[in-house]
């Protein structure tokens, strides 16, 4: 834990991990926040789906295109703008007596104005530590991000019962301006300058350590989301047994990025923290009972926050700093279709044979998450005793011969 407590002494450190946790802070909400909103005012979780749905395919599309943009525009009036037009989206959801059609358009529009603050913050991190802090780093800020998926829908759910799910939402436009603002008023993000990519948009993926970490970022996150829908279905929604057991699962990633976040990244990184994953995921539909899953699921946990620090360190050790927030930006992507699919998938699977049947799903991401980068540890960086930053850009220099 020493090293981590250095980290948090850096200058800077600190508040960047405290103001873009509060920034995010509102995706850890919104998800159910609307979710109860909508379905109370339409009586239709379909609508709530739907509405949900739009707003997800905003987000992907928005990763990539966001992100080049503060090459070209810079962090701060690109946060700035995004914040605007995403909280004025959300406030409107909240308060608009719309169809769901329109309810619909609007989240797309909220999904595809989401500030791109984990692009960013993950851009300046190299700029505020050196190469030896900056797996540690990443690894600290995989496992803070936990608090955003433990504590977001408890205090969502509570507002929202408790106040109304109007209060809900509007709670959560708060976190996004008040975390912005903080943001964006941090001298990291003023001093960092991202230079102007010169390519096009997407070559970034023909890298294939950044296609490899997309792709197995993917798959982590459609295990995650699959998990969490067998989960439910296990317990019911009127339970709060599902929520502890969840609850524990996040518990686990967060031990396990504290643990794990030191250790060196070799070829074998990502499949070896892969592997906890689908051991966890595997054992955990064998009995469908509290303890059984909280066990199984502590374990898988350990393995997620040590499996985000190593994508992002890949992707920071094999980009050059212009395309760093691009290449974030579709990781981001990735993991939301991610989520997506495996949320689709685990619901029909609990359809057609049980809640028991979500799991194994998850289960098969996992393994499938072990496999590729497994298979494709040749275009897995060794970063042992390495410079994890990003690589420099460079650009002719014109010479004058007299």
């Amino acid at each position: 834990m020493s090293s981590y407590w250095t980290l948090l002494k850096t200058p800077g450190v600190a508040r960047l991990i405290g103001a873009q946790l509060t920034a995010r802070f509102p995706f850890g909400m919104l998800s159910l926040a609307f979710l109860i909103h909508i379905e109370k005012l339409f009586d239709s979780y379909a609508a709530a789906g739907l509405v949900l749905a739009a707003m997800s395919i905003g987000q992907a599309i928005a990763g990539p295109l966001t992100s080049r943009l503060m090459g070209r525009l810079g962090m701060r009036p690109v946060l700035i703008v995004t914040m605007i037009i995403c909280t004025t989206s959300i406030v409107v959801m909240a308060l608009a007596p719309l169809p769901i059609v329109g309810l619909m358009i609007v989240g797309f529009v909220a999904g595809l104005s989401m500030p791109p603050v984990q692009p960013a913050v993950r851009t300046i991190y190299p700029k505020v530590v050196n190469s030896r802090q900056l797996t540690p780093l990443f690894s600290l800020d995989a496992s803070a991000q936990e608090i955003i998926w433990v504590l977001g829908p408890v205090i969502a759910t509570f507002v929202a019962i408790q106040v109304s799910s109007t209060a809900g939402i509007l709670l959560a436009a708060f976190f996004l301006v008040a975390g912005g603002i903080w943001f964006v008023a941090l001298p990291e993000v003023g001093r960092v300058r991202i230079p102007r990519s010169r390519r096009k948009l997407g070559v970034v993926l023909k890298k294939p350590e950044v296609l490899l970490s997309t792709v197995v970022g993917f798959m982590l996150v459609a295990a995650c989301a699959a998990v969490e829908a067998g989960v439910v279905a296990v317990f019911g929604h009127g339970s709060a047994n599902a929520g502890w057991v969840l609850g524990i699962f996040a518990i686990g990633s967060l031990i396990g990025g504290l643990a794990l976040g030191h250790l060196p990244i070799g070829p074998w990184a990502l499949a070896s923290r892969m592997l906890i994953v689908t051991i966890g995921l595997s054992v955990a539909g064998l009995f469908l009972n509290f303890w059984w899953l909280s066990a199984a699921l502590l374990v898988a946990g350990i393995g997620i926050a040590p499996s985000f620090a190593v994508l992002f360190g890949i992707v920071s050790a094999s980009v050059k700093f212009s395309d760093t927030a691009e290449a974030y930006g579709w990781i981001g992507t990735g993991q939301l279709i991610g989520a997506a699919l495996g949320s689709a998938l685990a619901g029909f699977a609990i359809d057609h044979s049980g809640a028991g049947a979500a799991i194994y799903v998850a289960a098969g991401f996992a393994a499938l998450g072990t496999i590729i980068p497994a298979l494709g540890r040749r275009w897995h960086p060794d970063l042992r005793g390495r410079d994890a930053g990003p690589i420099p850009d460079t650009e002719p220099i014109s010479i004058q011969v007299s």
